[in-house]
């Protein structure tokens, strides 16, 4: 049986409700990835992602999939490179909320956000308390980044500085799942990231990041990278996919079974 979200009747569906199925609802976004990478690269990642979870997580939890959200919010300084559809944020988020308290009103109550695009972090973690407000159920959210991280690290050929945006993580994750639209003939490594500080991190997986401040302002790119992709290869994409997915399944295998403390007079039980 099919574990996608649109192939179910309300019959279906109704199934899924009683049967606490898990709905994963993928995020991504449509934006510039420089000169080798398609437009399309986070909504890609963010597919290919919930893909490996949903397989992955059965038979052992019933799941759903949602269709990935492929347009957001990005900075308009990213417009300078055709490609970049910018949703703003408040119109972003309201979407986000409208499809998830739509889906936790018709009957589900675990369902997990994959966020796959670096403008949304913010956001989505507002959206996601608003959303226990409106409805007493704890939407969850996690990152193949983040999830990849420590196998990721062991690996890379880069320095810190070399993974940002459409940067080597990106690139091998691309090269992993669709290598038919990568040009490695026009990567380039110019635009990795040289500011580097006590407070700045410089890269999304060196850690020691203590502040908040766009990448976008620290640094001009001329090819709209901020990264060094040439080093990456579809074997790295391909372990930074596993972890990612090996990682996030052990997390909602928790999430899923971890159900409501009762409370009662505000007391728990």
């Amino acid at each position: 049986m099919s574990y996608l979200f649109r192939d179910q009747s309300w019959l279906q569906m109704q199934e899924h409700i009683d049967k606490k199925s898990l709905v994963i609802l993928p995020v991504g976004t449509t934006e510039e990835h420089g000169p080798h990478l398609p437009v399309d690269t986070d909504a890609r990642i963010a597919e290919a992602y919930g893909h490996g979870l949903a397989q992955a997580l059965q038979p052992e939890l019933p799941v759903l999939l949602m269709d990935t959200i492929r347009y957001g919010y990005s900075m308009k300084v990213m417009r300078q490179w055709p490609g970049t559809v910018i949703v703003r944020s408040r119109v972003f988020m309201d979407m986000v909320f409208d499809i998830c308290r739509s889906t936790l009103d018709m009957g589900f109550d675990k369902l997990v956000l994959l966020d796959c695009h670096g403008h949304h972090g913010g956001a989505l973690n507002v959206v996601s308390r608003e959303l226990c407000d409106a409805t007493d159920k704890a939407v969850a959210i996690i990152s193949p980044a983040t999830m990849s991280r420590d196998a990721y690290q062991k690996i890379r050929k880069t320095e810190p500085g070399g993974s940002i945006h459409a940067c080597e993580w990106e690139t091998s994750l691309v090269l992993h799942i669709s290598p038919e639209v990568v040009d490695m003939s026009k990567a380039t490594d110019e635009d990795a990231m040289r500011y580097h500080s006590e407070f700045v991190a410089g890269d999304n997986f060196s850690g020691g990041q203590k502040v908040t401040w766009s990448t976008w302002y620290l640094q001009a790119s001329r090819t709209g990278i901020y990264g060094a992709p040439v080093q990456a290869t579809a074997e790295l994409g391909r372990v930074c996919m596993e972890a990612a997915v090996e990682n996030g399944a052990r997390f909602l295998k928790e999430y899923w079974h971890k159900r409501d403390v009762p409370v009662v007079d505000g007391v728990y039980l």
